[in-house]
């Protein structure tokens, strides 16, 4: 797709707009909307996990607001069936011929941007209609394939509490989202400024600052952005780093079931070039590797028994890797 140079940086002048105009409703979660807007960048998907009420869903429907693109919400429950997503065939009648012929009546899923609502509240085999849709971003039902819209963003919240009647994601599941964004409580003056702007008559307006065509060209630009020899091969090493047979930091052997494939190397770099364009930056630096090795690997380190008992998170194990993994002695 070509695009002029001032065309090109009049997009990405864009970008903190769409932050800022998300925040006219949405008060701190400065980090958390970063990740969004990154995954977004990179064309892959985001998984959010938050306690009740910390605006999990509104985020989503307000940063769906800031693009020009069609919004879906899909309210993930125990009796969801996967037709209640993708779509159905219906019987219906050509009136001038008389014939009856089967029609596909496409699902919820046929929107650019799908806020699944606590899907961890429906069995696997519905959560399993995803999977084609994160990957191959079309959708099949009898026999016939039906292209998603692009830009195809999916965003799916959960609960850390409430177990009850939840289904976890498989890992398979898990691994098709670029991202794990977890949203913590906000600070105190965060706090003050919720309760300020959630409980007068003053209501915000979400201007649309980017079109569908627009976001394409930035996934198209974020792949373009350069990474060093240096920082690939830094990257391997962080990634073979977290398997337990292939690893000599004895914390990894403790504590980790399963490391991280090859898939979370492609998501860290991918996603490292999109917090560079972000930054207004055209080169990666060692910087993004490490603030996006966080929600690229928290769901791709599986910890063991042990790791539970003593309350040992992935988020842990990452930032002890990033301190044992050799750099590169070149300054990148």
């Amino acid at each position: 797709m070509e695009i002029s140079e001032s065309n090109l940086k009049a997009i990405i002048a864009k970008l903190p707009l769409l932050k800022n105009e998300v925040q006219k409703i949405i008060v701190g979660q400065d980090q958390v909307l970063e990740e969004l807007v990154i995954a977004l960048m990179a064309g892959g998907h985001c998984l959010l996990e938050g306690v009740p009420g910390l605006a999990k869903t509104l985020m989503v429907k307000t940063l769906s607001q800031a693009l020009h693109l069609s919004f879906r919400r899909i309210q993930f429950t125990p009796d969801l069936m996967p037709t209640d997503i993708i779509g159905t065939e219906i019987l219906e009648e050509d009136h001038s011929t008389g014939k009856r012929f089967f029609k596909f009546n496409k699902g919820p899923l046929f929107a650019n941007i799908i806020l699944a609502d606590e899907i961890n509240r429906t069995p696997p085999k519905t959560q399993s209609a995803l999977l084609e849709a994160m990957q191959e971003f079309e959708v099949t039902y009898g026999g016939q394939t039906y292209p998603l819209d692009r830009p195809f963003f999916i965003l799916a919240t959960q609960n850390p509490i409430e177990q009850a009647g939840t289904y976890p994601l498989p890992e398979a599941q898990l691994d098709r989202f670029l991202l794990f964004v977890k949203i913590g409580y906000p600070s105190e003056q965060e706090e003050f400024g919720i309760l300020s702007s959630t409980t007068g008559s003053k209501k915000s307006v979400i201007e649309p600052v980017l079109t569908g065509k627009e976001i394409i060209q930035i996934q198209l630009l974020v792949r373009d952005v350069s990474i060093s020899d240096d920082l690939i091969t830094y990257t391997s090493k962080l990634i073979r780093a977290t398997r337990p047979d292939n690893t000599e930091n004895d914390f990894v052997k403790e504590w980790v079931r399963w490391g991280a494939g090859p898939r979370a190397g492609q998501a860290l770099i991918l996603t490292s070039k999109a917090r560079a364009l972000l930054k207004g930056r055209y080169a990666v630096i060692m910087e993004d590797l490490h603030t996006m090795a966080y929600p690229v690997l928290r769901h791709r380190i599986l910890m063991n028994f042990k790791a539970e008992a003593e309350d040992v998170s992935s988020d842990q194990v990452t930032a002890e890797l990033i301190r044992a993994v050799a750099r590169p002695k070149v300054k990148v």
